[in-house]
């Protein structure tokens, strides 16, 4: 099994990534957010998901382990393989699938392209109390799936930013963001890159 990967990044483009590792190139599926984070060259470590089929060994990555352990869920659900569980986090970050679960919103699922009514059911019924939603936890509880701001910090620091410089720009994003850029990872991530900019990727911590 192979739970993680880090290495330096040979190609992002779509949906996917391929990344060098001890000289063996990975093809990772990954969410659109993360292609964009990621810059060709440079490291980038996911944690990863392989699933095993008769006639193929496909990766799966993420920038979180909260992502991954949603991910893993979804697949468990019947009617979702995954291409589709990882539609639904590109859509959707593990706190607001753990949100619709609770409040039984299979809405919020059935908007996912190749999610439909019946499987979209079949999400909030099967992670029926797998997942806890953010107003549930006690202010103390560790984030066991991760808000949006906690997902873009632990993207940004996994491709090399230095936690101190991430989390100044998401908060300073997070300021003039609308709710609904604030509440989805990929926008975050987008207008977080934004405001960091090119010339700081080049001078990124290592």
């Amino acid at each position: 099994m192979i739970s993680s990967l880090r290495g330096r990044v040979l190609v992002a483009a779509g949906s996917s990534v391929v990344i060098d590792v001890g000289g063996v190139g990975f093809h990772v599926n990954t969410t659109p957010a993360l292609v964009l984070a990621t810059r060709e060259g440079h490291e980038l470590a996911v944690h990863t998901s392989l699933i095993v089929r008769d006639d193929a060994l496909t990766l799966f990555g993420f920038a979180t382990r909260d992502e991954l352990d949603v991910f893993e869920l979804l697949i468990g659900v019947t009617g979702v393989g995954p291409k589709s569980a990882l539609g639904v986090l590109s859509a959707l970050s593990p706190d607001q699938v753990a949100e619709a679960v609770h409040r039984e919103d299979d809405a919020v699922f059935r908007k996912v392209s190749g999610i439909g009514p019946k499987t979209a059911k079949l999400i909030t019924v099967s992670l029926a109390g797998k997942l806890q939603a953010a107003a549930e936890r006690p202010a103390s509880a560790p984030v066991a799936t991760g808000g949006v701001a906690e997902s873009v910090l632990a993207a940004l620091t996994g491709l090399g930013w230095s936690e101190r410089v991430a989390a100044e720009a998401v908060d300073e994003t997070l300021e003039t963001a609308s709710e609904t850029d604030a509440s989805s990872v990929p926008a975050l991530l987008r207008l977080t890159l934004a405001r960091l900019g090119p010339a700081q990727q080049a001078g990124r911590a290592r």
